[in-house]
């Protein structure tokens, strides 16, 4: 970030990340409520929908056409896809690995592919090529994901039996 007022976005950007737990919790409840995960991540979608709607309607936020959407690349669509993928998973891993455990996870495998997205320019970003700093981050990231899955199973060994 070259610009310091660009700072100030990143306290948004951490507080949308702080409510993928809470995301991942409360589908994962849902998922076991409504007997499947995907009858949760069905729901997890329709309450997005549900939401975003009156939002879009107060902002009066003009319908788009098809044809605008369809000159795009292929690869725009696969936003939903990705949804799906990751509501889908958390209900599933979340509740097995603990939060903490799944969101380390998520965060090294999204910073992960960021590195490559950033250094090749995909997805429609500007390229940032890999530096070492930028590298040592997300290998500080991969490795504190390594300390805390070590630390989890070294307390599974040392918890007493049920």
């Amino acid at each position: 970030m070259t610009n310091p007022a660009s700072l100030f976005l990143l306290l948004p950007a951490l507080i949308a990340g702080a409510v993928v737990p809470f995301q991942a919790g409360a589908n994962a409840t849902l998922g076991r409520l409504l007997g499947h995960p995907l009858w949760a991540t069905l729901v997890s979608l329709a309450v997005s929908i549900a939401v975003i709607l009156p939002v879009m309607a107060a902002f009066r936020v003009p319908i788009p056409t098809i044809d605008a959407a369809s000159k795009g690349p292929w690869w725009i669509w696969t936003g939903g896809l990705a949804g799906v993928i990751y509501i889908t998973a958390a209900l599933l891993l979340a509740p097995r690995l603990g939060a903490a455990n799944f969101m380390v996870a998520v965060i090294a495998g999204q910073m992960i592919a960021s590195l490559a997205i950033d250094h090749f320019g995909l997805m429609g970003f500007a390229p940032r090529p890999v530096n070492p700093a930028r590298l040592a981050g997300v290998l500080l990231i991969v490795g504190g994901m390594v300390v805390t899955q070590w630390a989890n199973a070294a307390q599974a060994v040392t918890a007493p039996a049920r």
